[in-house]
Formats: C-alpha cells, sequence, structure tokens
C-alpha cells in the first residue's frame, strides 16, 4: 500500500498531520501585502527622520537609509516570522503559516535565512524570481524557502471528521492482555488507512493487503492472536488497544498534574488556605 506523505508528517502512532500547502494565489496575495505594508513603512519612516534631522547632510542619508533597509526587510522580517512562528500580516490576512519542512514551526536560523534571500528576490527582482520559482514548483515554494527548508500551508481549512476504529468485541480479552508494541509509523499509518478504505477495495486485494499488513503487525505483538482471528480483526484490535491505552496514559498524566498543582498550591505545616 502507497502512502504519499510528502504534505503531511507522521507523528506518533502512525497520526498523519495533513499540512495542506498553499495556492499560489493565495501566498501572492498575501506577499502582496506583507510588501505593501513594508514598503510603506520605510518610506514613513524614512521621510519622518528626513523631516526631524534635515541637517544630516547626503552621507548622513544614505547611511540612515542603509540602516532602514537592513531593518524593514531584514531584521522585522526575521523577528515577526520568529515570534509569531511563521505568521505576518499578509498571511495572517489570507490564513496562511510558514512551517518547516517536517511540519514543525520556522525558528531564528529558517526566518533569517527567508529574509536575507527575500531582498534579493523580491526586493531587487520587483518580485519576480520568487513568482518564476513559485509558479514552478509544487509546492509554491520561492528560493528562500528551498534554502531554509520552509513551504507555505493552509491554517483555514475544513476539518475532516475521521472514523474511529472499534475493538471487535470477539478480540478485546486477547488486546486486553497482548503486549503491543510501538508500530512503525509507516506501518501504523498503513494499517490505519486500510481499516478506513477496506470496504472500498477489490476482495482479492483487500484480503491480500490485510494478510500482509496483519503479519507484519503481528511481530510487534505478543502473544500471538488466536488461530481463528481474521488479520482485520486483528488489525482493528491492535489499533483499538493501542489508541485506548495511550488515552488511559494521557488522562493518568494529566490527574497526575493536577494533584501535583494542587499539593504545590496548598500552604505547608497545616496553615489554613486563606478564604477567597
Amino acid at each position: 500500500m502507497s502512502l504519499d506523505t510528502r504534505d503531511g508528517v507522521v507523528i506518533g502512532e502512525g497520526v498523519l498531520l495533513e499540512n495542506q500547502p498553499t495556492s499560489f494565489v493565495t501566498r501572492a496575495l498575501g506577499g502582496v501585502i506583507d510588501v505593501v505594508v513594508t514598503a510603506l513603512a520605510y518610506v514613513l519612516v524614512l521621510l519622518g527622520f528626513l523631516a526631524i534631522g534635515g541637517g544630516i547632510g547626503e552621507d548622513g542619508t544614505r547611511i540612515l537609509s542603509v540602516v532602514l533597509i537592513v531593518l524593514f526587510f531584514v531584521v522585522v522580517p526575521t523577528t515577526v516570522e520568529t515570534l509569531t512562528r511563521g505568521r505576518s500580516l499578509g498571511k495572517l490576512a489570507v490564513g496562511i503559516r510558514i512551517v518547516r519542512d517536517d511540519g514543525g514551526p520556522v525558528r531564528f536560523r529558517q526566518a533569517l535565512v527567508r529574509a536575507l534571500v527575500g531582498v534579493l528576490e523580491l526586493w531587487l527582482t520587483v518580485g519576480s524570481v520568487a513568482l518564476i520559482c513559485s509558479l514552478v514548483h509544487p509546492q509554491g515554494k520561492r528560493v528562500g524557502d528551498l534554502l531554509a527548508g520552509t513551504y507555505a500551508i493552509r491554517v483555514r481549512s475544513t476539518v475532516t471528521a475521521r472514523a474511529v476504529v472499534p475493538m471487535p468485541p470477539a478480540l478485546a480479552g486477547w488486546a486486553a492482555v497482548a503486549d503491543v508494541g510501538r508500530l512503525p509509523d509507516g506501518l501504523a499509518l498503513s494499517v490505519r488507512q486500510f481499516l478506513v478504505r477496506a470496504p472500498g477495495l477489490h476482495p482479492t486485494s483487500r484480503a491480500d493487503l490485510g494478510g500482509r499488513l496483519a503479519t507484519e503487525v503481528l511481530a510487534h505483538v505478543s502473544p500471538p492472536p488466536p488461530a481463528w482471528a481474521h488479520p482485520e480483526q486483528v488489525l482493528a484490535a491492535v489499533v483499538a488497544s493501542r489508541r485506548d491505552r495511550d488515552y488511559r496514559a494521557l488522562r493518568r498524566a494529566e490527574t497526575g498534574e493536577q494533584q501535583d498543582g494542587a499539593r504545590l498550591r496548598r500552604l505547608p505545616f497545616g496553615v489554613p488556605d486563606p478564604e477567597n
């Protein structure tokens, strides 16, 4: 079963975080907003400094212009993307975010590379280099994204409800005592996708794929299931067991944190807490 995770990140037990790249039009609109806002802010601040210090001379004006260029076209974009984890005014307006290729938030290094390269591809070439690169790249990346290892994703999208794999009643007893190890991410994702799509598969392909996945999964399970168990039931029992066990562990951790917090807030030596 082929898996295409180029636009997603597999975490935990085969959970795929789907990061859908933005369209060229959406990203271009966000870029235009950022460019217009940055250019206006630069011009207004430059005019303000010149009006206040009109006697700084030609050399002073050049130095001031260079300082403001570095400030508005490198320092400000780097700071904004780092602090907001990939957002800016234009990206916020169109509902997109810059993330790393692994799906994580951008850091200072990625933001700095994007800003430095942006001086060339956005400002010195009037956006032509970024335009051409975004048009030909499948994820709409510009040169700064290629060098920084980032791309833009949508943060406003319809949430698709995912089917919950139920525990087969016939294997509930076995699953309760079975030791299910951590499945490789690719295998866990394949199992989940197979169980969701199985009803629509051809019977022969369904039986063959189910059997092969069950063989791979059982290498991480002890003891083996009953001999009469159907491969799809085994897969469903393993997935449901892992899900339920992780949920219980999460609930225990949350309860423990709440209890620890209550003990930390409690006054020592039997001193009564002040009345609210």
